[in-house]
């Protein structure tokens, strides 16, 4: 009985330590952008879809950014075209731009709305095109210096704030496909984490969350410590000095150019740990790398 008591009271103090973050996010909306490993796992994603759940039950505004590399990656493989990328960005010709919109509007976009409103939500499923919520224009990269031509793929020229800010701020989540449109109504591709930092701006977001398959940043890759925080000026330092590379890059820049646009906390967190967007913001601790200004 007395070790039951104990389980209980456990539990409570847990609770009451969620108390403060809680009060602090209430009418508040954070930004989750929702990829890697978590969105392969059914355990994992099971485990995220009820903490965005939750966290609409307790008063804050989650607003879901997600990509969908690796079901993109399925489609192209039995269909004989092979994945190419330049600096981490997918190759967009007509056909991969047709499959990438068929499969992250059609497919993964609504199989998660689906499981949000399994665990009592009310998700609605968006992308770019739908109320012009994402203007685009095409986007070049740049490899020693030359130009190249990626195709269909795409960069965020502004957002549309009202249609998010209708939906967050009423009873639903909005679950949103990184898709863009054009002026003249082409569809682009974008990379996801650049969307959720987008989008974070653009709304003044309370938080930005970025689920990684990472535990977070660590000043030195063989350390097994993580940095639980951090400036904007340490991390471009680490960039510079190579400790940082790859596709951290984009979500470290994301996190930076976010803060400096009025978001007040980003975070850099482990999407393979079980309710890591719970334990990242209430508890005392977090289980990530918070960056700050």
């Amino acid at each position: 009985m007395y070790e039951e008591m104990d389980t209980l009271i456990e539990k409570a103090s847990i609770l009451i330590e969620a108390l403060p973050y809680i009060q602090k996010l209430y009418g508040k909306t954070v930004v989750i952008k929702y990829g890697g490993n978590a969105m392969i796992n059914e355990k994992l994603k099971n485990w995220v879809m009820e903490d965005i759940t939750l966290l609409k039950y307790i008063g804050v505004n989650p607003i879901v950014v997600h990509g969908g590399g690796p079901d993109i990656n399925s489609v192209l493989k039995k269909l004989n075209v092979e994945s190419q990328f330049v600096n981490g960005l997918r190759v967009t010709d007509t056909q991969t731009m047709e499959v990438a919109q068929m499969v992250l509007v059609g497919k993964t976009n609504k199989e998660l709305v689906s499981m949000l409103n399994q665990k009592g939500g009310k998700a609605i499923g968006i992308c770019g095109i739908d109320g012009n919520l994402i203007q685009a224009r095409k986007h070049y990269e740049y490899v020693d210096g030359e130009k190249v031509d990626l195709g269909y793929v795409g960069e965020v020229v502004s957002i549309n704030a009202k249609v998010l800010e209708m939906l967050a701020k009423d009873e639903y989540i909005p679950v949103v496909a990184p898709i863009g449109v054009g002026e003249d109504g082409t569809s682009y591709n974008i990379n996801a984490d650049t969307v959720a930092a987008e989008i974070a701006k653009a709304i003044k977001a309370e938080k930005l969350m970025f689920m990684t398959d990472v535990e977070g940043l660590k000043y030195d890759k063989n350390s097994k410590e993580i940095i639980s925080a951090i400036s904007a000026d340490e991390v471009l330092k680490m960039i510079d000095e190579g400790k940082i590379d790859g596709g951290m890059i984009p979500k470290v820049l994301g996190c930076i150019d976010a803060l400096k646009h009025g978001v007040n906390r980003t975070h850099i967190l482990d999407g393979r740990i079980p309710h890591c967007i719970l334990l990242e913001i209430f508890t005392d601790k977090g289980i990530g790398t918070m960056i700050h200004l």
